[in-house]
């Protein structure tokens, strides 16, 4: 009975992690949304918020960590259980720093809107696309990791790969840009820091993505082809 007690009560423990995780998961894509609708409409109001809001995000992070730290001291999770209070510490890790880019893009889009700047631009489009699918990456990899969806996961950490080749598009016309017009050289740079940012962003989701697959499977998948490998297998 007590081992029967002691595992009911270590579910309902990570099971409030859990939730409280998902939770952080919505603050940081809701501040990720309005920083790029900032770096669309230049609202200074909203980008002094998402900025504010980053010191929510970072209060999670630390009773999160604190609360999976407890958890492995009294409960003492072998197996999956331990996996999934490990990979659970990274993807708290991974949405802390998606709640520092989306602070980034807001500040950025403060510069940028300030200088009168951004009409200057001829790439905010491409940002934006690129920052649309930073953001359905990352919408997807919290419902792959509150549903534990392996398959999706795979998935995502295949669209990573599309973000970073828009990223090096991005930077290099604005390089071109730049060089070809040096009075755009301060919008240019803070476009290439947001959309640096929502680079990053993807890499965090799939790093999201990658932990879900460890959770299933148990394997760890970072740094090696698993995604291509499962996609050709399904071909």
């Amino acid at each position: 009975m007590t081992g029967e007690h002691s595992s009911k009560q270590y579910d309902t423990d990570l099971e409030a992690i859990r939730s409280k995780v998902l939770l952080m998961g919505g603050l940081v894509e809701r501040q990720f949304q309005e920083a790029i609708n900032v770096f669309q409409n230049g609202n200074l109001d909203s980008a002094e918020r998402i900025i504010k809001d980053d010191d929510n995000v970072n209060r999670l992070e630390v009773e999160l960590d604190d609360a999976c730290s407890h958890l492995i001291v009294r409960r003492q999770p072998t197996a999956n259980d331990l996996r999934t209070v490990m990979a659970t510490v990274k993807v708290i890790t991974d949405l802390e720093r998606i709640g520092d880019e989306a602070a980034k893009i807001a500040r950025s889009a403060i510069h940028l809107h300030k200088r009168g700047g951004i009409d200057s631009i001829e790439h905010i489009d491409t940002v934006r696309v690129i920052a649309n699918a930073a953001a359905d990456m990352l919408h997807d990899a919290l419902d792959a990791l509150a549903r534990l969806d392996e398959v999706q996961a795979i998935k995502l950490i295949a669209q990573d790969a599309v973000i970073d080749r828009d990223f090096r598009l991005i930077m290099r016309n604005l390089i071109t840009f730049m060089m070809e017009d040096p009075r755009t050289i301060s919008a240019s740079m803070d476009t290439l820091w947001v959309a640096k940012a929502v680079e990053r962003i993807g890499d965090h989701a799939k790093n999201i993505a990658e932990y879900v697959i460890y959770i299933v499977k148990g394997k760890d998948v970072r740094h090696t082809d698993y995604a291509a490998s499962q996609l050709d297998d399904e071909e």
